[in-house]
């Protein structure tokens, strides 16, 4: 397999045609002192075959496998991928990194963009979502920012400490050298956000609330939505398993001002945690503050349906003190790819798959409480739980292992004190008898 294909007489040409002799010269503006004059440390070269070869020999060595059953999910999701998902993205007129500057060269483009555009916004209940963030994580951060932007004078914004670990992360760096404070709001023991410290307060400009949140606990968000808004604040409502609205209803629904999260588990596989999708939505009056861009659909001269960016809010389109956002890359082939997941298995497909995965979640958790663990939050959950054992779990974890089985993450370094407590999830490619695997190890 070749992977130079320029031929010594291309190169040639080439050096021809823009009027140097040699590679030397071609680097001559190139400082001595930043040159590597020895010779690489290269192995021989291989044939195709041999180099599969030593790809799988270097995948052995690797802890876990995709042979494993994985049953973590923490912001990434094992689920199955439909064959046709793969076999349409990877077409040529969709697999392609061009942004559609120019509508009239990227009607198809622009196309798939509104229709993942229509199909976010039924499956978050929003009145409008833009053509995709970079992630759950810059999402979120975006969407507290534009919360600022919607208030002008309020310069606070809360999160809950049941939001992702990360996410906050990312929201504490986007805001760190801002003059804007992000205030953190406290679990209760049922595993939902503790809301009480809202009352009497009126310098909060936003309040974000993740449901399903990091301990897979469903928030109530109608009841969360009016106690911000009682304060006049934002409603941000972010997920990380948007799976979970096949089921729930949706965050828009619910009262959710702003809604925001990553699209992974809509056909994307999780890749060593990543590439991601981050999807963003918000109500129709809140729509110029939206950081992203939107794509329209409109007619031509000729009343011909066509598609143009309608608001595309960043710094390469406008200027850089006028932008919502720096944000200067949306994630097209995952957009894509979700657009085609969401209407392969369409509202009733995405309801059963949904429930699938609630069912088997509550049977290993139900099968671990019959061993003596504990349920550590009384509030439902949807497809991931915690569990808190009385005797040490890792040496059940490690058998289970050895079997092809990752069974839980350990909560206590994103949360101290929660000794001995796993986070568990399932989904719809763990099978029966997995589960029953896991609940039989931790007897013994």
């Amino acid at each position: 397999m070749r992977y130079l294909p320029h031929t010594d007489a291309d190169i040639k040409t080439m050096f021809k045609a823009i009027g140097v002799k040699d590679f030397e010269e071609l680097f001559r503006t190139v400082p001595e002192h930043c040159r590597y004059s020895g010779t690489m440390n290269l192995p021989e070269p291989k044939t195709e075959w041999e180099l599969n070869d030593h790809m799988s020999a270097i995948r052995s060595l690797m802890t876990v496998t995709p042979d494993h059953t994985v049953l973590i999910g923490a912001g990434r999701y094992q689920h199955h991928i439909p064959s046709t998902i793969p076999a349409v993205m990877s077409r040529s007129e969709f697999l392609t990194a061009y942004t559609p500057y120019q509508p009239e060269m990227a009607q198809g483009t622009l196309q798939g963009l509104f229709e993942y555009q229509t199909l976010t916004a039924r499956l978050l209940g929003v009145d409008v979502a833009n053509a995709s963030m970079y992630d759950g994580a810059s999402a979120l951060a975006e969407a507290l920012l534009m919360g600022i932007r919607i208030s002008r004078k309020k310069k606070r914004v809360a999160v809950s400490t049941a939001i992702h670990p990360h996410y906050r992360a990312v929201v504490d760096t986007y805001f760190r050298p801002t003059e804007f404070e992000v205030v953190e709001l406290p679990c209760g023991e049922n595993g939902r956000t503790d809301l009480s410290s809202l009352k009497g307060r009126d310098d909060l400009a936003a309040v974000a609330l993740q449901s399903p949140n990091f301990f897979g606990v469903v928030e109530d968000l109608e009841a969360a939505a009016a106690a911000i808004h009682d304060i006049d604040g934002l409603c941000v409502a972010c997920f990380s398993e948007p799976l979970a609205f096949g089921l729930l209803k949706s965050p828009g629904a619910c009262g959710a001002d702003i809604v925001c999260g990553e699209g992974q588990s809509l056909g994307i596989a999780p890749s060593f945690g990543g590439p991601g999708l981050g999807m963003f939505g918000c109500r129709q009056q809140f729509v110029r503050n939206m950081p992203g861009r939107l794509v329209g659909e409109t007619t031509d001269l000729d009343g011909k349906r066509g598609y143009v960016l309608t608001l595309s809010t960043r710094e390469q389109h406008i200027r850089r003190e006028k932008a919502t956002s720096n944000i200067c890359s949306n994630q097209g082939i995952c957009t894509l790819t979700a657009a085609m997941y969401m209407a392969s298995l369409g509202g009733t497909g995405l309801r059963k798959l949904a429930r699938l995965n609630y069912d088997k979640a509550e049977y290993l958790r139900q099968g671990l409480q019959d061993t003596g663990a504990a349920c550590s939050f009384s509030a439902p959950t949807f497809n991931e739980f915690v569990v808190e054992f009385g005797d040490d779990f890792g040496p059940a974890r490690k058998r289970l292992l050895e079997q092809g089985i990752v069974a839980g993450l350990e909560l206590r370094k994103f949360y101290p004190g929660f000794e001995n407590r796993y986070l568990f999830c399932v989904t719809e490619t763990a099978s029966k008898e997995t589960l029953d695997r896991v609940i039989r190890e931790v007897k013994k």
